[in-house]
């Protein structure tokens, strides 16, 4: 198998899905989007995740890149039909391209929060042998309003109705970080609009409080992007 992913910050890397990859010698190629580098031939891959990032969809003018990644994610999903998985901005540039919408969610929800399977996503095959309700790291100010057609809300949150979904038999998005690692927070502050955004959303102190909590749940933040990431290479047996 090989992966294309889409990446759209140095800091918004696989996370802990590298570890993952390595493990399991999955053969993977990042496209760093913003350094302009080229998306290639989609041809030449089995499966494409598109990452996180602190730009929203309708952005165009600041990124122009991203109307050349919707149209790669359309023309996967349509036409090649082969499986996907979006993490946080991939998960909103999921539903966007397909004809879904996306606005801002106010208030943010940035931290660790609580998300619920529904009957449909207890009973999806990406989530297999994983608990109801899970602990995930949130960073996001925009949100699924409308899903595209054919598809699936597969988990949700009191701030959140569109936390997971599924579009036809092979396209996975959370809005959630299942790949965060133990210096994934560090990383992302150093970018200015992740940090202006935990800010003026939380406040200055917040920072040292999401950081204890998600170092305590750490070890279940991982299993669960383990089992995540096994659930998807299954599904394409």
């Amino acid at each position: 198998m090989r992966i294309l992913v889409l990446q759209h910050l140095e800091s918004d890397h696989p996370g802990m899905l590298r570890s993952c990859l390595l493990e399991h010698e999955v053969e993977w190629d990042a496209v760093l989007l913003e350094k302009g580098q080229e998306i290639p031939d989609l041809n030449a891959y089995d499966a494409m995740w598109v990452m996180g990032g602190p730009m929203n969809v309708w952005d165009i003018e600041k990124y122009p890149w991203l109307e050349q990644e919707k149209n790669a994610i359309r023309f996967w999903i349509e036409e090649l039909k082969r499986p996907y998985l979006g993490i946080c901005l991939g998960h909103q540039l999921l539903a966007d391209a397909l004809g879904g919408e996306c606005a801002p969610q106010d208030p943010p929800e940035i931290g660790i929060f609580e998300v619920q399977l529904n009957k449909n996503g207890i009973n999806d095959p990406i989530f297999k042998g994983m608990d109801e309700r899970q602990f995930c790291l949130q960073w996001h100010s925009v949100k699924v309003t409308k899903i595209p057609e054919n598809t699936m809300v597969l988990a949700s949150s009191p701030l959140c109705d569109v936390q997971a979904m599924k579009v036809g038999d092979f396209a996975w998005s959370m809005q959630y970080h299942v790949e965060v690692e133990p210096d994934t927070i560090d990383n992302w502050i150093s970018d200015p609009d992740y940090r202006s955004s935990l800010e003026e959303s939380l406040g200055k102190g917040a920072l040292d409080a999401i950081k204890k909590k998600a170092t305590l749940l750490m070890p279940n933040l991982n299993n669960n992007c383990m089992k995540i990431f096994l659930n998807f290479l299954n599904v394409q047996k």
